[in-house]
C-alpha cells in the first residue's frame, strides 16, 4: 500500500525536463523520505545524514535493479553516475533525523545490551551514526528498522556484502523489536 502511494506520488511529481537544480531533482526523494530527510511515511527510511558512500551504493543497487523496490528502481533507472554522487552528497548534508517518541528505560537497557552483543558499534560506530559505506542507524524510523533487520536476518535483503546475517542470526523477533526501539531513540 505504501509503495503504491509512493509510486503514485512519484508519478504525480515527475520531474519536468527543465528541472535542473539539484533541489528540484531531489523533490521526488523528499516526497516519500520526508522534507529535510526525516520520513513520516511508515516503513520508509529517513535519509538525513546518511553517509554519502552508503547512499551512493544503495542508489547504484536500485539503478541496476540489484536491489528491487519498484518505485526506487523506476526513479533511479536514468540517473548517471554523477547524479548518484550528487544525490548522495546532498543527502549526507541533510540534518540527522530526530529520535522517536518516549523512552522506556527497561527496553532501552535491553536494546543497548543487544547493540553490544551484536557488535553493532563495530561497523556503525558507537553512536550508530554510520561512516563511509556503513549506514547511519541512530534515530531511524523504528518500523523501518524492524522491517530491515528482519529482512537481513532472513537473508531476503540485498546488500553489497552479507555481513548482517551473522550478528542477527541469534536474535529472536522480540530482540529485533527491542533493538529497533532503542536505535530509533538514539541521537
Amino acid at each position: 500500500m505504501i509503495r503504491i502511494f509512493c509510486v503514485l506520488l512519484l508519478a504525480s511529481i515527475a520531474l519536468p525536463a527543465s528541472a535542473s537544480s539539484l533541489a528540484e531533482r531531489m523533490q521526488p526523494c523528499l516526497a516519500c523520505h520526508g522534507e529535510k530527510g526525516q520520513s513520516e511515511t511508515p516503513e520508509i527510511p529517513s535519509l538525513g545524514a546518511q553517509p554519502a558512500g552508503y547512499t551512493l551504493i544503495q542508489l547504484y543497487l536500485f539503478r541496476e535493479k540489484q536491489r528491487k523496490i519498484e518505485v526506487m528502481n523506476e526513479y533511479a533507472k536514468d540517473l548517471s553516475d554523477d547524479d548518484l554522487r550528487q544525490f548522495s552528497d546532498a543527502i549526507a548534508k541533510l540534518p540527522a533525523p530526530t529520535p522517536e517518541g518516549t523512552i522506556d528505560a527497561a527496553r532501552m537497557q535491553r536494546g543497548y545490551a543487544l547493540i553490544e552483543k551484536s557488535h553493532c558499534n563495530v561497523c556503525h560506530q558507537s553512536n550508530l551514526g554510520g561512516r563511509d559505506n556503513v549506514p547511519r542507524l541512530a534515530a531511524q524510523r523504528e518500523d523501518y528498522l524492524v522491517k530491515a533487520l528482519r529482512e537481513y536476518k532472513s537473508n531476503t535483503r540485498v546488500a553489497y556484502e552479507p555481513v548482517m546475517l551473522e550478528p542477527l542470526r541469534p536474535l529472536t523477533d522480540a530482540d529485533i523489536t527491542d533493538l529497533a526501539y532503542t536505535i530509533a531513540r538514539m541521537k
